[in-house]
C-alpha cells in the first residue's frame, strides 16, 4: 500500500549566524561582546533581579561576575548572541540570540531574549525582532523560526503571538530550571508565512503608523490578526 509523505523540499542546509552587524532606523543587532557591551548591560539590567525569573542564568549580584557570564556567552556558538543598541540611547540595552541552531533541517530559534527596562516595550525592541527574523529568513535561509518559553511566563507568550508567531503545543516537563518544573510552549513562524509576518512588521515599524507623541496608530498584534485572515 502507498504511504503519503510530505512535498519535497530544497536538501541544501542553511547558513549558520555569524558575526554580522543588523542596522535599522531605532536600533542596531551586532554580536555580543563583553569588552563593549557588559558595562552597559549592567547598568541596564542592574536592580531587576526580576528580569532572570524564567533564564536558567542569572541574576548577578556582582558586575564582574555579570561580565564573566557574558564572555562566556559571547563564546558560544549555540546560543549565538547579540547584543540590542538603543540609537536613541547610543548604548546596549538588552541581548537576545539564535538557538538550537539545525542548519541541515533549516530551523532556528529566537531567544535568550533579556531586555532592560529602558528597552522594553519600545520600537527599538520590536524592531531588533524583525531584523533577526528577516536576517534568519532572507539571509541565513531557515525555513521554521521558533520560538519557546516556559508556558508560565505570560509576558513571553504575549510577545510571541504580537510578534507573528503561531502556538503549536506544550511540551509537558520539557525541562528544569533552577530546581523548577518547566513545561515548554512552543512557537513558530514558517518561511511561507514569513512574507505576510514582513509585511506587518514594516507596515507596524513605518514612521506613520506612530504620532507626534510616538504612540501607535495601529497595533502589531491587530496587524498580524488581519494579515493571518
Amino acid at each position: 500500500m502507498e504511504q503519503p509523505i510530505g512535498p519535497e523540499v530544497d536538501p541544501r542546509p542553511a547558513v549558520r549566524p555569524g558575526p554580522v552587524t543588523l542596522h535599522g532606523r531605532y536600533c542596531r543587532v551586532e554580536k555580543l561582546d563583553a569588552t563593549r557591551h557588559a558595562a552597559d548591560l549592567w547598568r541596564a539590567y542592574q536592580g531587576d533581579d526580576w528580569l532572570w525569573r524564567y533564564f536558567p542564568a542569572g541574576p548577578f549580584p556582582q558586575e564582574r561576575g555579570f561580565a564573566d557570564w557574558i564572555d562566556e556567552r559571547a563564546a558560544l556558538s549555540d546560543p549565538y548572541s547579540y547584543a540590542v543598541i538603543d540609537l536613541s540611547r547610543g548604548r546596549a540595552g538588552g541581548i537576545l540570540a539564535y538557538l538550537e541552531i539545525r542548519p541541515d533541517m533549516r530551523v532556528i530559534e529566537v531567544g535568550g531574549v533579556i531586555y532592560g527596562r529602558t528597552l522594553q516595550e519600545t520600537i527599538a525592541a520590536t524592531e531588533a525582532q524583525y531584523l533577526m527574523a528577516r536576517h534568519a529568513f532572507q539571509t541565513l535561509g531557515y525555513r521554521r523560526y521558533e520560538w519557546k518559553c516556559d508556558a508560565l511566563n505570560a509576558k513571553s507568550w504575549r510577545a510571541a503571538q504580537r510578534l507573528g508567531f503561531t502556538f503549536e503545543g506544550t511540551f509537558r516537563q520539557h525541562r528544569i530550571v533552577k530546581g523548577h518544573n518547566r513545561d515548554t510552549a512552543w512557537f513558530a513562524i514558517l518561511d511561507s508565512e514569513w512574507p505576510t509576518r514582513k509585511q506587518a512588521f514594516e507596515r507596524w515599524l513605518a514612521t506613520e503608523n506612530f504620532d507626534e507623541n510616538g504612540r501607535q496608530r495601529l497595533s502589531l498584534s491587530a496587524l498580524n490578526a488581519v494579515d493571518c485572515g
